[in-house]
């Protein structure tokens, strides 16, 4: 994690530059974890075309780094994540979005936002309501700043369930599996899953979404959801869906389990699919 220090106030112009290094970063920097599990992938790979799959992702990661180049040529919605203390900053939201604006143009990054209905498109990477940023007020003296642009390949494979409280553990195993078998090699495997429960029905998908800024070599500190994390995994990867959807030991890197409170009579179970090219990049800054 990058820490800067600011002179009393965190400006519009540090957090715009800061948020187009960041998507910068995101997009054609993969996190050294998520490589790490690729290759280990690779590496436990038996069946010849997953491995040809998983070899030509990890020359795709390389030619990406080298070539200073988004990996994939889907570079995602923009979506940050603020945790916000008690720092002074200004003008948040429109230095998050010149900066989305700055990246488009300097990365470059492709113009994917466009209107619901006519399709026209922005040609910024922002819009009505867009970038989407979900700030979360916290304790301490600092502002984090966390990127994930969310490719809609993977996206499109999400799942809701509203639950009933007797479906239990049972219940969201089987709903993750249901919806991993659904999206089959759609969201480009092996992939990574990230899994809310409980909240309401957009908080479980939010919780969900946000597991995946989790490490993967990450152990979740509730040891129930642990040990779901780990039966998941081993559900998902029993399919033989594999890299690319052709076959193979591994379809998912991994299962990350977010979980709150809920009322007595639901249970709602959010499932984020994100593919192989698991992009997100964070800062800290502080006022200084």
């Amino acid at each position: 994690m990058i820490i800067i220090e600011a002179d009393y106030m965190i400006t519009q112009k540090q957090i715009e530059d800061t948020i187009c290094s960041l998507y910068r970063d995101s997009v054609i920097e993969l996190p050294e974890d998520i490589k790490n599990a690729l290759k280990k992938a690779y590496d436990n790979e038996t069946n010849e075309t997953a491995r040809l799959n998983l070899k030509a992702i990890l020359e795709n990661i390389e030619a990406a780094h080298k070539n200073s180049i988004p990996m994939c040529q889907d570079t995602g919605l923009p979506i940050v994540f603020v945790k916000l203390g008690s720092v002074k900053v200004e003008n948040l939201y429109k230095g998050i979005r010149n900066g989305v604006e700055k990246a488009t143009k300097k990365v470059p990054l492709r113009p994917n936002v466009v209107d619901p209905f006519t399709r026209e498109n922005t040609g910024t990477n922002t819009g009505k309501g867009i970038p989407l940023v979900d700030v979360e007020i916290v304790e301490g003296d600092y502002l984090e700043l966390t990127i994930f642009p969310k490719g809609f390949g993977s996206e499109n494979n999400n799942a809701l369930k509203m639950g009933l409280p007797g479906e239990g553990v049972e219940g969201v195993k089987n709903f993750v599996l249901e919806t991993v078998l659904a999206a089959g090699g759609k969201p480009c495997p092996p992939t990574r899953i990230g899994v809310g429960i409980g909240g309401s029905s957009d908080y479980a998908l939010k919780l969900a979404k946000k597991a995946l800024l989790r490490d993967i070599n990450s152990e979740n500190p509730d040891n129930r959801l642990a040990e779901l994390e780990q039966d998941i995994l081993e559900l998902i990867n029993s399919t033989g869906i594999g890299p690319m959807g052709l076959g193979g030991k591994t379809t998912a890197l991994d299962v990350k389990i977010e979980l709150v409170d809920t009322h007595t009579a639901g249970l709602p179970i959010g499932v984020c699919i994100q593919c192989w090219a698991a992009r997100h990049a964070n800062i800290v800054l502080r006022d200084e």
